[in-house]
């Protein structure tokens, strides 16, 4: 069976792609929408059961079962499926830009000492309804043009953006500017490349590059993996990582993160990966 966090079925409404894998009481295609907060908590549950990730402002989900509190839905991105406030959930953008700065606020005017309508996350996705030499306007208020990026504009490099989250704190299934955990921070780094990458890390070191065989000295981007943890190379031997050893996202020489984390939990490397 498909993995449970990627399979578009609550135990009585799938997905029409589902039939004849799954034992479901209606079948549907679902509707299409966008995440309308800032940022919104996907759930194993309607209203609780923890965290599985979060949802960005703008991004793209398919509505399985519309409640009036909480929905089911599907993300477009990774495919996650899981509960979400249902005030979260809007008509669909088509947006054209992104939010590539770590944070940014959206003001009532043109003017950034104008009031605060909203704050935005990294990766957030917005539409441009007009400009001016300081300030795109979308829907939400006037963004600062420094940062956004046209949705085209992809750049190589996902570690650059990993980088903007140095100090961010840790946050165990998150995957924003105010939080983020291990496999979020690379899921985050990879997507504003325009790289698809899924959510966990055992479906990063599952499904993402290549295995480096006798790895002494790993490149820029390359990916560790421990079992239960990923962190993403600065170079050849800085390891960048959201951990909850230093509760934040933080750069360390990667033989003591290797030395440290194979006292704790997560015991020794189970590969390096690049891609």
């Amino acid at each position: 069976m498909t993995d449970r966090r990627r399979l578009g079925f609550n135990g009585h409404v799938a997905l029409d792609s589902l039939r004849g894998k799954v034992d479901a009481k209606r079948f549907t295609q679902g509707s299409a929408a966008s995440i309308h907060s800032p940022v919104a908590a996907l759930m194993p549950e309607p209203g609780g059961g923890g965290l599985s990730k979060q949802l960005i402002y703008g991004e793209p989900v398919v509505v399985i079962e519309r409640g009036a509190q909480h929905s089911f839905v599907q993300s477009q991105t990774d495919q996650y499926a899981g509960y979400v406030a249902t005030s979260a959930l809007g008509p669909v953008l088509t947006p054209s830009h992104r939010i590539t700065a770590h944070a940014s606020h959206a003001y009532s005017r043109a003017d950034f000492k104008s009031p605060v309508q909203a704050g935005l996350s990294f990766g957030s996705r917005v539409q441009a309804l007009g400009q001016t030499e300081r300030f795109i306007e979308t829907s939400l208020g006037h963004i600062p043009r420094q940062h956004l990026t046209p949705i085209s504009d992809l750049a190589p490099d996902p570690v650059t953006y990993a980088e903007q989250f140095l100090g961010t704190p840790y946050l165990w299934g998150a995957n924003s500017a105010w939080g983020i955990d291990c496999s979020g921070l690379v899921q985050t780094a990879m997507l504003a490349c325009g790289r698809d990458c899924p959510r966990d890390s055992d479906m990063q070191f599952a499904e993402l590059g290549t295995f480096l065989i006798n790895c002494a000295y790993p490149n820029r981007g390359d990916l560790v993996f421990w079992k239960g943890h990923v962190g993403i190379m600065r170079d050849e031997t800085t390891l960048l990582h959201a951990n909850a050893y230093h509760m934040a996202v933080a750069s360390e020489p990667l033989d003591q993160a290797i030395e440290r984390i194979g006292a704790q939990e997560f015991g020794a490397v189970t590969g390096f990966k690049r891609i």
